[in-house]
């Protein structure tokens, strides 16, 4: 089922989290948007020379709107990665699943049942068991910021999945993103801050590894809003919070307590029971959108 690409985009998105939290100190949340989308940007634009393909598009305004809404939410979201512990960065812009069961029912006309719902929920008590974010009144600004981060992603997740049933490839949808990402993140690090730090060898291996881990993320996140299930890719966006546990052991030797652990086990279960109860539902009536497997 390709849903299942965002488990790929899953790590490579942890990835990038784990990348921009060791950048978190010498750049802001506008710069590290910039360098992602500038790296992202240049990574697909050689891609498209060397194959000589067509960048032209009956789609801007699909284009527009998923640039846009990516935009705030990649700008947001590294701004929380700045300014909050990771954990609690990571359990606000993982809501957008969530947010994206009310943007799917509006926009895109899609009826999910109750079962499949359930299980996205599950995915995000299971989250918040793992991650036990937390929050203090110094940081409520960059909470709600952070929570805006998940919205605006669900926004971008949905004219991702039209832009899919248009037929515009993956490339040409995540070449569009990069270039209003790179132009956009710009415009708001020269009004919010006003210049750019310094890029030094020591930080340049960091913002590649940025870069290269959020650009093929993009492309493997598009493939599974393409041509997957939307609820069921959301569900499995959830994998990143696994991925970041153990990524915190590897690096940083954040051992988990049994807490975390049982969260992990059920973010697992909410993804198979999300695909079980999409696919049964393909199988028995027109509650959702048939998708390829």
């Amino acid at each position: 089922m390709t849903s299942s690409w965002m488990l790929v985009a899953g790590a490579l998105f942890a990835t990038m989290g784990v990348f921009a939290k060791y950048l978190a100190e010498q750049f802001t949340g506008a710069e590290l948007s910039f360098y992602r989308s500038l790296i992202g940007l240049i990574a697909v634009g050689v891609f498209v020379v060397w194959g000589r393909r067509s960048i032209r598009t009956p789609f801007l305004r699909g284009h527009f709107w998923r640039g846009l809404m990516g935009t705030i939410s990649l700008v947001a979201y590294f701004y929380a990665l700045t300014q909050l512990p990771l954990a609690t960065a990571i359990a606000l812009n993982y809501t957008s699943p969530l947010w994206l069961t009310i943007l799917s029912t509006i926009f895109l006309k899609e009826r999910f049942s109750p079962k499949l719902l359930g299980a996205i929920a599950l995915g995000f008590i299971g989250a918040a068991m793992v991650l036990r974010p937390t929050l203090d009144s110094d940081h409520a600004v960059a909470g709600w910021i952070g929570l805006a981060s998940g919205f605006f992603a669900a926004g971008a997740y949905v004219n991702v999945k039209m832009l899919g049933d248009a037929g515009e490839p993956e490339w040409r949808v995540v070449l569009y993103f990069c270039a209003m990402g790179t132009i956009g993140s710009a415009l708001a690090q020269s009004v919010l801050v006003g210049s750019f730090h310094p890029v030094h060898w020591q930080n340049v291996g960091p913002l590649v590894g940025v870069g290269f881990a959020a650009t093929l993320a993009q492309l493997a996140m598009t493939r599974a809003y393409h041509s997957g299930n939307t609820l069921v890719a959301g569900a499995f966006a959830y994998s990143t919070v696994v991925y970041t546990a153990i990524a915190g052991m590897v690096f940083f030797g954040e051992f988990l307590p049994v807490i975390s652990w049982v969260g992990i086990a059920i973010i697992v279960v909410s993804g198979i029971l999300a695909k079980r109860f999409a696919t049964k539902a393909e199988r028995n009536g027109p509650s959702l959108p048939a998708e390829e497997d």
